[in-house]
């Protein structure tokens, strides 16, 4: 058996509170994904006499003849399946057959074809040339490999203009400027970071078609990993055509875009602001909840951060006889924690749920909260082994000062999508129903952990809300679909990511930490990991 002997900084991708580990962060190296294994454990050994890149498809490196004469790049799944090819979805079908939801979870490699085909998608059917001709796009996000992101879109537009939207202040080797600086067609947008240690964190695109423009709102890194064998959630828009009279949605959506956009104040996204002003959003039925950077007082108070998402519910719920939903439980799930305080009052069950339990009327129960986050045990046996936990960047320091959270953690659990072994870096909320976890009240996928730095703080006798990190999601609401409840266990349910009810952690499960150094067992590809090796 080996020993992982990378580092747990070199490879977290996600936001870090604490300043040692932004530190480490902001200085690491570029990621190593090579892969110890001939052939990963999941894959049958007839499918090839050659070795299996970890990255299929979604491989960067297929045209360098050397590589290609040593791995084989199978489709997504096609190791783990005899399914007929022929029965595969193009991604305009599987866009088709997502409505109304429109909400998929990332394809991942080694499960069987059929987990892959309904209500999941990947990067490369995102970006597919079947949604038309594409003219120019923008992404957003917090980590870029800029050659990979490049190699997703179809190579007719791979020298379409790109904005890259990003919250990288490094000068060196491997920087964003410096990775985008052989490419002409690609025009870098550095988002202001003025409060300290907050990110860049959205994870959003723009894709600017000849019939129109399309929004995309997920929770992947634009890295090879985050595509490959993680969890991750997406929402894609319709193409929104072309308007004169700036029609929007029932939602609010260009509205609250357009807030969220000018945010930045950013020569670069003037384009952008222009061209979503004009394009027809009313067939957007989501909610946009998004944070942006700053101390958002008066009017503002209620536009970002968990006030935004607390003012939706309350406008838009519209329950009836609400005080029957009082004790309906509420679930978050997230792949990193920050700093929460000494007690769960100081901000988890106080300000935040009192956002997230919003109703019609102000309810003076509090639910029952279960947050799900994985356990050592979960990020050990999972696809990736031990290297999923880089993805999952909690910090003793942090754990250490809230002993008092284990009490509401709940294990990864997602057998009946597959993707138990798939280590989540998808982040959810929602409401269920008081009947046995058949109905949904709410959801909301988005890019925020469970964090201050992304949620918001009240400060100032409540009068003012300081957040520090860029975020981005959407909530989707049952009456903007006609609908009292989302149901879960019928023709029409909506695509929950993970099993329910969740499983509550046993006297035997620890959380993942990231900087604890676990050598008792080796996971799923025989290594251990020791950070500080």
């Amino acid at each position: 058996m080996t020993t992982n002997k990378r580092t747990a900084s070199s490879l977290m991708n996600d936001d870090i509170e604490a300043k040692k580990l932004k530190t480490e962060i902001d200085s690491t190296s570029s990621i190593s994904t090579t892969s110890k294994e001939s052939i990963p454990s999941f894959v049958d050994d007839n499918v090839t006499a050659k070795k299996i890149c970890e990255y299929g498809e979604a491989c960067y490196r297929q045209k360098n003849p050397k590589h290609t004469a040593e791995y084989d790049h199978p489709s997504t799944g096609a190791s783990a399946s005899t399914k007929d090819v022929s029965k595969r979805l193009t991604s305009i079908e599987k866009i088709e057959q997502s409505e109304p939801y429109r909400f998929f979870l990332s394809t991942v490699y080694g499960i069987q074809d059929n987990d892959n085909r309904i209500n999941a998608i990947s990067l490369k059917e995102i970006l597919s040339a079947e949604h038309g001709q594409l003219i120019r796009s923008a992404q957003f996000n917090y980590m870029f490999d800029i050659e990979f992101l490049l190699e997703q879109y179809p190579s007719e537009f791979r020298l379409k203009p790109l904005l890259i939207v990003h919250g990288d202040s490094r000068d060196d080797n491997h920087s964003i400027k410096t990775q985008c600086s052989p490419y002409p067609q690609i025009e870098l947008c550095p988002a202001r970071l003025d409060i300290p240690f907050g990110t860049h964190h959205t994870k959003m695109m723009f894709l600017l078609y000849e019939t129109g423009l399309r929004i995309v709102i997920h929770t992947a890194n634009l890295i090879p990993q985050d595509w490959k064998q993680k969890t991750q959630g997406i929402w894609i828009s319709p193409i929104c055509s072309k308007t004169s009279d700036n029609r929007e949605s029932k939602t609010n959506f260009k509205k609250d875009l357009l807030d969220y956009i000018e945010r930045y104040r950013a020569r670069q996204l003037q384009f952008w602001q222009k061209t979503i002003n004009e394009h027809d959003f009313s067939s957007i039925n989501v909610h946009l909840i998004s944070s942006t950077p700053g101390r958002h007082t008066g009017p503002d108070i209620n536009k970002f951060g968990h006030l935004k998402l607390r003012q939706t519910l309350k406008n838009y719920l519209n329950l009836e006889n609400d005080e029957q939903y009082y004790s309906a439980p509420i679930i978050g799930q997230f792949s990193s924690i920050g700093s929460l305080g000494s007690n769960a009052n100081s901000w988890l069950t106080k300000e935040f749920l009192t956002s997230l339990k919003q109703l019609n009327t102000t309810s003076l129960d509090s639910p029952e909260l279960q947050l799900i986050y994985p356990t050592v045990e979960n990020v050990r046996t999972s696809f990736e082994g031990y290297m999923a936990g880089g993805s999952l960047p909690y910090n003793m320091q942090t754990a250490m000062k809230q002993a008092w959270l284990v009490n509401y953690l709940h294990r990864w659990k997602a057998d009946h999508r597959q993707r138990s072994r798939a280590s989540p870096h998808i982040k959810t909320y929602l409401r269920v129903a008081n009947d046995q976890y058949k109905n949904l009240l709410w959801f909301l996928v988005t890019s925020a952990n469970l964090s201050k730095a992304a949620w918001g703080g009240l400060e100032k006798n409540n009068t003012q809300l300081m957040i520090r990190s860029y975020e981005i999601g959407v909530l989707f609401i049952p009456k903007q679909f006609s609908k009292t409840m989302f149901p879960l266990f019928d023709a029409s349910s909506f695509p929950i990511p993970y099993d329910l009810p969740p499983v509550k952690y046993q006297s035997t499960d620890k959380p993942w930490i990231v900087d604890v150094a676990y050598k008792n067992r080796p996971d799923s590809h025989g290594n251990m990991w020791d950070p500080h090796d």
